[in-house]
């Protein structure tokens, strides 16, 4: 293994994951495994680039140091050469988030410095510049971020969100710089290490920027990002003719389908909206669920009557509905309510016939791959720009997964996400 991912949700792990497995067009990337949770045994020894995923962008931030130095740990005995700290390119993370401390803490691990923090996604929209993170054209904290119900960016200027989770001295190499090329990024890079900068944050607008970094890259020990940062890492083994260029695998999986939604961005809610008008869709009374009247029956006979009009189950509420919900009962035990509402669904669901299942959210996606049990998946093909299709298996057989974050998708995600998981 070469390079290790620690991902701080489900829904991202696969997107880094099909980015690391998809490489350069022209040359593919590495054999990638996707873990959920740190194993506890040896990976294939054929698996160029592992992944583990962990449930910990809500974590309290010693929560979060500790599983993700143990998730290191074990990606290093694998012999990885290069780690990546995995985040959402929306960086999802209040002043009293982990993103800065496990990022420090990873680093003080490898004793890195000089360590590259880069969110951008510019195939979604949302770039770096001048250490402002954009969503589309607005700035993060007027994207809808503002509104997230469990960590809202009120912040666009990262350079300020990340000293407020920091200790250590920081750096930034704005995109004028970045511009320049990779020796020039490298230099500065090795400039700012030598000052004890712990971490970097680094602008960036285009896949060619991210490219120019990761060459930049090409022996750090630590990067940390979005999937996006993860473009050309592969190109920098293969280039070296220490790993040979692959091609993620296809798969299809027949039988019944399920779209459970939990998440509430702005996109989502367009792309349920957009479902309820072409196909099935059954809200949930989310007080009911907190109040622990909802019961499992009526959703399992749903999804088995619907099966030709791609049945969606959702939660998912516009802002002020949320506000309300959070404030009434408190925003820790929304999430958690709905999060082990999903968790007891899904095995049900898959215990009735369900082979493929598109899950909306990345708390959503945590929790349902938590209860349904699954360890670990294979990465196969992109349905939408970082969304895989992943296959896992049970007792039942080969399980198809699509696991979206909220703002990623278009309108017709849902339906489509579903189609391809059989075909």
């Amino acid at each position: 293994m070469l390079i290790g991912v620690i991902a701080d949700d489900f829904t991202g792990a696969s997107d880094i994951g099909v980015t690391l497995a998809g490489g350069l067009p022209e040359e593919g990337g590495l054999k990638t495994a996707l873990y959920m949770g740190v194993p506890d045994v040896p990976a294939d020894k054929a698996i160029g680039a592992g992944v583990i995923a962990l449930k910990s962008r809500s974590w309290p931030a010693d929560q979060a140091i500790e599983q993700s130095l143990l998730a290191c740990d074990w990606l290093l005995a694998q012999g990885c050469r290069q780690i990546i700290f995995k985040y959402c390119s929306t960086f999802d993370s209040t002043d009293q988030g982990n993103i800065g401390p496990v990022a420090e803490a990873l680093a003080e691990k490898l004793a890195a410095r000089g360590v590259v923090v880069c969110p951008s996604f510019p195939a979604m929209k949302r770039t770096l510049y001048q250490g402002h993170l954009f969503v589309n054209d607005q700035l993060l904290n007027e994207s809808g971020m503002e509104n997230h119900p469990l960590t809202p960016m009120t912040d666009a200027d990262l350079r300020r969100v990340l000293a407020s989770q920091s200790t250590l001295p920081q750096g930034f190499i704005h995109w004028q710089q970045v511009q320049q090329g990779s020796e020039t990024i490298r230099t500065l890079l090795q400039q700012q290490a030598g000052e004890q900068k712990c971490l970097v944050l680094v602008d960036a607008i285009s896949d060619d920027d991210l490219l120019s970094i990761a060459k930049a890259c090409h022996d750090a020990p630590l990067l940390t990002g979005a999937s996006a940062i993860a473009r050309g890492l592969p190109h920098n083994f293969i280039s070296r003719d220490e790993a040979r260029g692959e091609k993620p695998e296809s798969f299809s999986v027949q039988g019944q389908g399920a779209i459970l939604v939990g998440s509430c961005s702005r996109m989502t809610l367009r792309q349920i909206e957009y479902h309820r008008q072409r196909y099935a869709v059954l809200p949930l009374d989310v007080e009911q669920i907190i109040r622990g009247e909802a019961g499992y029956d009526e959703l399992i006979q749903f999804v088995a009557d619907h099966q030709q009009q791609l049945p969606l189950i959702y939660t998912s509420g516009d802002a002020a509905h949320v506000r309300q919900l959070q404030q009434k009962y408190g925003r820790e035990e929304v999430s958690q309510a709905i999060e082990q509402f999903f968790a007891g669904l899904a095995p049900l669901l898959t215990g009735a016939g369900v082979r493929r299942l598109v899950v909306g959210g990345g708390e959503t996606s945590g929790a349902i791959v938590t209860g349904l049990g699954i360890r670990s998946v294979v990465i196969g093909a992109e349905l939408s720009t970082g969304v895989p299709a992943l296959l896992a298996s049970d007792h039942q057989g080969s399980l198809g997964l699509a696991l979206k974050s909220g703002n990623f998708g278009e309108e017709d995600f849902f339906s489509r996400a579903l189609t391809l998981l059989g075909e």
